[in-house]
Formats: structure tokens, sequence, C-alpha cells
């Protein structure tokens, strides 16, 4: 019985110095995410004095008339008007405008922006501004300013305004290119006119492309929230440096649903520079037909891997055709940057601006081989490939994976503006066949095969008559939307 009471001790006095320490760990770990929330808390602070609320009004004729001259006038549309009839004005309404069609009204609309210069310069987003009569801007001190528009660009959604004023808090920016996917990030905007709201996430992906949004897309995916309002809005790193322009969300509802994208700074950077020293934009350009690798793709050109940008086509007097560049070729790297698909290709050109000094690293059969050149300014305006007219079958045909060709006629080349024996012409592909299950159309026209060019009929069928259909067969074709290379097989 004696010893019952030492050991008791023994055993309280183990559990207290053992507990002790764990209990001043836990009170330790609670201050520092305290010190670190609030620390947190004064950076966010010192972001939204930077942070403005824009109001923008545009001035519209006839609400009720037969065109649709915004996407928010959705009782202008047919569609709405059939099936969501709670959307129309009320008829005394309708009537009114019937009897004064050009009646005036005025349709608001909302959204976010940086200063980015102690002189007013804001950035934002085009689709908040670009159609705008009048511009609001409302700093985070309550003070309204009138803003006029310095310049926008639809194809990366990137605009500036700027407001009279000295000495105003500005955003400074940081380096997109060095931000990693799981930092965390904050929204700052104004999201359905609850202005200067903040919210928190991580980023979530890096260069997202092919959303279809904009012409240039190199997006942040990020799960911070982000809603109608938000456009224009910082996304924000914990240095509290700009890393991106909070521009569109995916959604099924409306609201937010965990994915939102912005603009890279980067990208915002320098057409924000051309926007407030020129007031348009200037961008590369190289003069080719570009796609991205497939496996299928990989293995035709002799390459290691799916990275890269395959040339489909030299546009004449380009930059590209001057330099030597042919069909594919395959580019693997601007100047120090490796290339990762077509997507990244345009993007760099475009962002190394009119008349820059390139070094460009690509594969030609299997070999490395270095081009430098100084690219050109991209043209305004495109012009759109033309397409060939729906063929009418003549006697003498070829099909091949049910893809039924014919000789491209001197008239139908005419049309298309290139040369007769450019290739040869798509009549019919049959419906569940390898050429419909590749895309193939009527229309499209075969210019090489196996890499070789097909001046006519004779030569395509003596090259097929060689190749085994199971393994594939690499096409290049050429449509409406340009030419790429394929790789059609029967299985």
């Amino acid at each position: 019985m004696k010893l019952q009471f030492p050991l008791l001790t023994l055993v309280l006095f183990l559990l207290i110095f053992w507990s002790t320490p764990a209990a001043a760990q836990n009170t330790d770990d609670l201050e520092q995410m305290i010190r670190a929330s609030k620390t947190r808390a004064i950076l966010v602070q010192n972001v939204q004095k930077a942070v403005v609320h824009i109001k923008v009004e545009k001035i519209m004729r006839n609400p009720d008339g037969q065109a649709l001259n915004n996407p928010m006038d959705l009782y202008n549309d047919e569609f709405f008007r059939r099936f969501f009839p709670e959307l129309r004005p009320p008829k005394n309404q309708r009537q009114k405008n019937r009897q004064n069609p050009n009646r005036q009204f005025r349709q608001q609309g909302m959204g976010s922006g940086s200063i980015i210069d102690s002189k007013g310069y804001i950035l934002t987003n085009h689709h908040v501004v670009g159609e705008a009569d009048r511009i609001l801007v409302i700093l985070y001190d309550g003070t309204e300013k009138e803003a006029k528009l310095v310049g926008t660009d639809p194809e990366t959604d990137i605009a500036v305004v700027k407001i009279e004023g000295n000495g105003l808090p500005v955003l400074p920016m940081g380096n997109s290119d060095e931000i990693l996917v799981g930092e965390d990030v904050i929204a700052v905007g104004n999201p359905f006119g609850l202005i200067q709201t903040v919210t928190y996430g991580i980023i979530s992906a890096k260069g997202r492309s092919n959303v279809g949004i904009n012409e240039y897309e190199n997006f942040i995916q990020t799960d911070a929230a982000i809603n109608p309002g938000n456009s224009g809005g910082p996304l924000v790193s914990l240095r509290g440096e700009i890393i991106g322009v909070n521009s569109a969300i995916f959604t099924r509802s409306g609201g937010y649903q965990g994915i939102g994208f912005a603009v890279p700074i980067n990208m915002a950077r320098k057409i924000m520079r051309d926007l407030i020293d020129k007031g348009t934009v200037s961008r590369g350009w190289l003069g080719v037909g570009i796609q991205n690798v497939s496996h299928d793709l990989a293995q035709a050109f002799q390459l290691d891997n799916t990275k890269g940008s395959l040339i489909t086509g030299v546009m004449p007097d380009t930059p590209a055709k001057k330099a030597g560049m042919r069909k594919g070729d395959v580019v693997i790297r601007i100047n120090e940057k490796s290339i990762r698909d077509s997507n990244h290709l345009r993007n760099e050109i475009a962002n190394a601006g009119a008349f820059a000094d390139i070094e460009i690293e690509l594969i030609r059969d299997g070999k490395s081989v270095i081009i430098q050149l100084k690219l050109d300014e991209r043209p305004r305006k495109l012009g759109q490939i033309k397409v060939a007219p729906q063929p009418v079958p003549t006697i003498e045909q070829v099909e091949m994976l049910g893809m039924i060709v014919e000789e491209l006629t001197e008239k139908t080349a005419k049309q298309l503006g290139i040369e007769t024996g450019s290739g040869i012409v798509i009549v019919e592909v049959k419906p569940g066949s390898p050429a419909e299950k590749t895309g193939l159309l009527p229309g499209m026209i075969v210019q090489e095969v196996e890499r070789h060019a097909i001046a006519n009929l004779s030569i395509f069928k003596e090259l097929v008559s060689e190749m085994d259909p199971e393994k594939g067969i690499l096409l290049l074709i050429t449509s409406a939307k340009g030419s790429r290379y394929i790789f059609l097989h029967d299985n």
C-alpha cells in the first residue's frame, strides 16, 4: 500500500510535465495563426485603397425594335419574348416606344478596376467600359470621378481608363510568370454592387487557353469567388501585388461555381502600356498557320513528345517565309521560352511586339534548326480563308477510308485563290467512316499525303496504294479554318 502513493505521484508528475509543453505549443500555434490573419487583413486594407468601383452608362435607342443592340436587352430577343414573356416591358411602354422609335434610354452596368499609376490610370476589362458613353469611378473613400476611356483591346479583354488626380494610391504589379499553382490569392471587387468585397482562394491552374472567351488566352484559374461586378478587379498575391485582372467565370447558374479566370498581369502590362502610349495595341506577327501536336503527329514528325507548335502553312511575303520556315516545321522555342502548344506560340509572338528580333528553334525532319528573324506587325484585319463550293461529283473519283476525292478544277481553285495542282477536293464523306470521325467534310482540300505535295488525283492514287491504312496516313487538309495536319486511320 505504501508504494501506491509514490507511484501515483510519479504518474501525475509525468502527466503535468508532458502536457504543459503541448498546451504551450497549441497556444503558440494559435497566436501564430492570429498574427498571420491580421497580417493578411492589413494587406487587404492596403490593396482596397487602390481598387475602384466602376459604373458605366450606355445610351440606347428603341428597346423594343427589331435589332438586339446588346446581349443584356433580353426582352429584345425573340427567344426570350416567346419563352420568358415576363421579361418584356409593360404593354403601354411598348406602345409608347413604337410611337417614338427614336426614344433614348440609358443602360447601366458595373465593374471594378485597379489604380496602376498615381496620375489616375486605371486597369480594367474591355467588356466593362469598351462600349460605354459615360464612365464613373468611385474611389475607396467614396469620392466619385468622371473617367475617360484611354484605350481598349477586345482581343484580351483589357482596357485602361483615366481619372483626374495626383498622388493616388497605386496597386504594385507582380510577376505572373513566377506564381505557382496552389499559392494563396485574394480577389477584390464589387460583385452585384457590393463594393470592396474581398474573397480568398488559391491558384487552381495556369496557362488556361481554348476557353473560348478571348482571341488571346493565357488565363490564371482561381477558386477565389468571382461574380458579376468583379470584372476588371485585381487578383492579388500575398505580397500585395496584382498578378491578374479578373475577367470571367465558368458557370452554369450565372453565379460563382469555383472556377474564375484572370488575365495574367504580364500579358495585361504590355497591353496597358500600348494603350497609354498609343491608344492601340501593336502585336508581333510571324505569318504562319499552326496547330497542336497529337501523339500520332509526334510520331509522324519524329518528335520525342507532343510539346511545341506544328506549322501547317507559311504565308507569302511574311517574316516566316523570308526566314525559310516550312510546312511541317515544329516550333519548340522562342528566345528563352520553351513552347508548350500553339496557343502559347501565338501569345509569345504577339507579346514580343511588332518588329522585334527573335530566335526560333524548330524541329525539321527530326533535327534541330535555329532561325533568326524580325517579326512584322500583325495586320488589323486578316483575310478570311475562302470556302470551297459544294463539289459536283465528276466521273473519276477515289475513295479512301470513307473519304471520296476528285480533281481540283480550275474554277474551284480560282474561287479559293489557290493554284490548280495545289491539291484534290473532298466531294463526299460517308457517315460513320474513319474520315467522318476525324472531322473531314466535303469541300476540304487535301494538299499533302505523308508530306508529299498532291498535284492531281493520279499522284494521290499512287501514294495511297502503297500505304497501310491500319498504320495511319498523314494528310494536310485546308478548310475555312485554315490548314492542319490530320492522322487518318481505320481503327
